[in-house]
């Protein structure tokens, strides 16, 4: 069964543009918390698979979007790596033994070997395939990963940053070991997509979530070329995945003309005009978003900025989503609203 989310990201004619959102399986959901509730903690849900794929399908039932995200975390993968990683509670994840030094490195295990070790995610992906074919509707499953850069930043500092400082030190006083880091965590994600996609997804996503830590001279050096080289991997096996890519705060990025590779639909943040995106890469490639996240708590403002985006894209070449991840005190009745006149703008409703 053809999907519409699918052709949306390989730019074919669709009826209407598909909608989903980032974070969409999360704690803005009364029937997510319910479920982490039971699984006792974060890392416990992430690990079981009958939960993760209850909570990833959640958000088609309750707010009506095109497509489920696969519920899991991207600190999963330098977790199986061998790193130490806990989630504490108010304080986010932590890993108590950053990598340091090359030493710290070379402890880890890499490439196919540590992505099969993520047996819970492909079997969580297996039983959301079976249940969503049962289902026999069009809503397509995404995977994911975090991108390299955005993964190395926790490796290295330990834990969240507001200034990356550790990392960037590193960038600059010692770029050999950074680069062999974001080398080695490349080879575990190009493994852990190709087994996402083997294990039954439809498209995947690659987020950059801290791209715009990095300079814009830098960015490619330090990021796009890593996430480029998955993309490529993953289309000499399976041209007919649809890959995503978003690296959030790369408006200066884009207006450097910098964007490039084999991937299909480029995730546009909520800090870069969709005009823009539109003028310099709306040619190549899908673009997807663009909404900021905190007009969810208004449905004026959401209405707004729907049509505003509609008026933009026009429906072609487009999938609506949020500019960034849904916020966990949005309205349950908001995030439908949205979803609702993305359809209507775009003609489903």
């Amino acid at each position: 069964m053809s999907k519409i989310f699918v052709d949306a990201c390989l730019g074919k004619e669709t009826s209407y543009t598909p909608v989903w959102m980032m974070r969409q399986a999360g704690r803005y959901l009364p029937e997510y918390m319910a479920v982490r509730k039971e699984a006792g903690n974060f890392l416990n849900l992430c690990h079981d698979s009958k939960k993760a794929a209850e909570v990833t399908i959640q958000p088609l039932d309750i707010v009506g979007v095109d497509a489920a995200i696969l519920f899991s975390d991207i600190l999963v993968i330098p977790d199986e790596m061998g790193m130490d990683l806990s989630f504490v509670k108010g304080e986010g994840p932590k890993f108590s033994d950053p990598i340091a030094s090359q030493e710290d490195l070379e402890r880890l295990i890499g490439g196919e070997e540590a992505a099969d070790k993520l047996t819970y995610v492909y079997d969580t992906i297996r039983l959301l395939r079976e249940q969503l074919d049962a289902r026999g509707d069009e809503k397509a499953l995404i995977g994911f990963t975090g991108a390299p850069w955005t993964l190395a930043t926790y490796m290295i500092e330990g834990q969240g940053t507001k200034t990356y400082n550790v990392c960037k030190k590193m960038m600059y006083a010692n770029p050999e070991l950074l680069h062999n880091i974001l080398a080695k965590v490349t080879e575990v994600v190009k493994y852990y997509m190709l087994k996402q996609i083997e294990a039954g997804v439809d498209a995947v996503q690659i987020f950059d979530s801290w791209a715009a830590a990095i300079e814009p001279s830098k960015y490619d050096e330090f990021s796009w070329k890593y996430m480029v080289q998955i993309a490529d991997f993953l289309k000499e096996r399976y041209p007919e995945i649809p890959i995503i890519m978003f690296p959030k705060g790369v408006a200066s990025f884009i207006e450097r003309g910098l964007v490039y590779g084999n991937f299909d639909v480029f995730g546009v943040d909520w800090g870069t005009p969709m005009a823009l995106a539109k003028e310099k890469l709306g040619d190549r490639y899908v673009l997807q978003g663009n909404m900021e996240p905190c007009r969810l708590y208004s449905k004026e403002a959401t209405t707004a900025c729907v049509e505003a985006i509609q008026d933009v894209m026009g429906g072609k070449r487009h999938i609506f989503n949020l500019g960034h991840g849904i916020l966990p005190d949005v309205p349950v009745e908001n995030a439908k609203h949205f979803v609702y006149e993305c359809q209507r703008v775009s003609g489903k409703k």
